[in-house]
C-alpha cells in the first residue's frame, strides 16, 4: 500500500523535527534490501522501520528482524504491514538510547537504516561503540554524507576517519527525491560498510585515537600543528615536533592526513613522557 496513503488513513503528518522521509520506491526498497545481502540465517536490526515497507523486504530474506522505530504513531501501521511475518520483533525506541549488546547479545547482526542527517553521526557512534558490533551496515543517508564517509585524504573529516577505522565504506546506489514521501529537497545514496574484525591500523588505545583525530580537527582550517596545540594541550613547539616525528608536515590540515599517519601521531603522543609537553 501506498506510503501516502497510509498515512493520511491514519492522519499522520511527517515530523520534519525527526528527519522523515518514508522510503516508497519499490525499486530502491529492492535495491537496499539486496545490498545487504541477507542470509536466511541473518538476524538484522532495522534502524527506523517507518511504515514498514522496507521491513517486509527485509523479513522475506532474514531469520529475524528487529524493526526499531522510535515514533510511537507509525507502531499501529507497522503492527498491521507485518502481522504476517512472526519473524519481526518491533521496538518503539530511541535507537541512541538501546543497549545493543542488551537487545542483541552475542549474535550476529546486519544493520539497515534510513537516517536522517542531523543523526546520522550519532547513530554511527553508536553502531561503532557496541562491544557485538554488526558484520555489515546498510545505510540510506544523505548523498553529501555518503561522499564523506567513502572520502580519500585531501577530503576526510571526522566521519570519514571514523567510519574508514571501524570499517570499508561504499557507496552502492544512489536515489533520487522521487523515491521518497515526503520528497527531500537532495538526493540519497545507499552506503554498505562492511565491518573489520579489528582496526586496520595500528593504535594503543581507540579513545586516545579519537581523542588525536578530534583534536586534529577541531580547527580545520588552521595548520595541523595548530590545531593539534591547542586540541592536546601542546606547546606550538611540541605539536610540531610530534609531526616532523611521524614523519608528516605541520602545515599540513586535517583532511589531508590517511588512517596510518593519524595512528603514527597517536603512538608517538602515547608514547611521550607528560612533562614535554607542559606549556
Amino acid at each position: 500500500m501506498h506510503v501516502k496513503y497510509l498515512l493520511e488513513k491514519m492522519g499522520i503528518q511527517p515530523k520534519k523535527s525527526l528527519g522523515q522521509n518514508f522510503l516508497q520506491d519499490p525499486n530502491a526498497l529492492e535495491k537496499i534490501a539486496n545490498a545487504a545481502h541477507i542470509a536466511p540465517t541473518d538476524t538484522v536490526l532495522e534502524i527506523g522501520a517507518g511504515t514498514g515497507a522496507l521491513t517486509v523486504k527485509l523479513a522475506q530474506r532474514a531469520a529475524q528482524v528487529i524493526a526499531v522505530e522510535i515514533d510511537e504513531r507509525l507502531l499501529p501501521i507497522l503492527h498491521s504491514q507485518l502481522r504476517d511475518f512472526p519473524n519481526v520483533r518491533i521496538h518503539h525506541a530511541d535507537i541512541l538510547r538501546v543497549d545493543l549488546d542488551a537487545l542483541l547479545g552475542t549474535q550476529p547482526y546486519l544493520v539497515v537504516a534510513n537516517l536522517p542527517y542531523y543523526i546520522t553521526s550519532k547513530i554511527l557512534r553508536h553502531l561503532f561503540e557496541a562491544r557485538n558490533k554488526a558484520r555489515r551496515l546498510i545505510l540510506t543517508v544523505q548523498q553529501e554524507v555518503a561522499e564523506r564517509l567513502v572520502a580519500a585524504p585531501g577530503e576526510m573529516s571526522l566521519l570519514s576517519v571514523s567510519a574508514q577505522f571501524y570499517g570499508k565504506p561504499q557507496i552502492v546506489a544512489r536515489l533520487s527525491p522521487a523515491a521518497f514521501y515526503p520528497r527531500p529537497e537532495v538526493s540519497s545514496a545507499v552506503v554498505r560498510i562492511d565491518l573489520h574484525s579489528k582496526p586496520p591500523v595500528d593504535v594503543p588505545d581507540e579513545e586516545l585515537f579519537f581523542h588525536v583525530v578530534s583534536a586534529g580537527f577541531g580547527q580545520k582550517r588552521k595548520q595541523l600543528k595548530n590545531s593539534l596545540s591547542r586540541g592536546l594541550a601542546l606547546s606550538h613547539a611540541a605539536a610540531a615536533d610530534l609531526l616532523v616525528r611521524a614523519g608528516i608536515d605541520p602545515t599540513r590540515r586535517a583532511e589531508t592526513l590517511t588512517l596510518e599517519e593519524w595512528a603514527a601521531i597517536t603512538r608517538l603522543f602515547a608514547a611521550q613522557d607528560a612533562r614535554l609537553f607542559v606549556q
